[in-house]
């Protein structure tokens, strides 16, 4: 489990005053990124330690509730699953003990190639055991 919370600012909210729904797929994935930091990688370090990207392959959300302007967003994530090539993290986020949202990314595990090109290949056991 992972958690991290965004102040929802001015520009993140549509005219009706709440957050801007393709706003809440930026969290998820910021929220992946400082989870990635705090087990000292980033997408560069998993390039170099891994020769390996992380790119998504599946996403969705549900929006339960309204988050507005000045709010602590709070985003807590979690693998759900672990398959030999992809893993899907859960995220729920809340303002307060108010459940807003909820969603996944499903995303795969490519190697880079010679050429660049990026190829599937089994998520190592390394990268399984920073995440928990």
């Amino acid at each position: 489990m992972f958690e991290t919370a965004f102040t929802i600012e001015w520009g993140d909210c549509d005219e009706a005053g709440i957050v801007f729904y393709p706003n809440y797929f930026y969290w998820l994935d910021c929220t992946y990124q400082r989870w990635l930091r705090r087990h000292g990688l980033s997408q560069r370090e998993l390039r170099r330690r891994f020769n390996s990207v992380t790119p998504l392959v599946n996403v969705a959300a549900q929006f339960i509730g309204p988050a507005r302007y000045d709010d602590e967003l709070v985003v807590r994530a979690e693998v759900a699953e672990w398959r030999e090539r992809r893993f899907r993290i859960d995220y729920k986020l809340s303002v307060g003990n108010v459940q807003v949202a909820g969603g996944f990314e499903q995303r795969a595990w490519a190697s880079l190639t010679d050429t660049g090109e990026l190829r599937g290949a089994n998520v190592p056991p390394e990268f399984r055991e920073l995440l928990k």
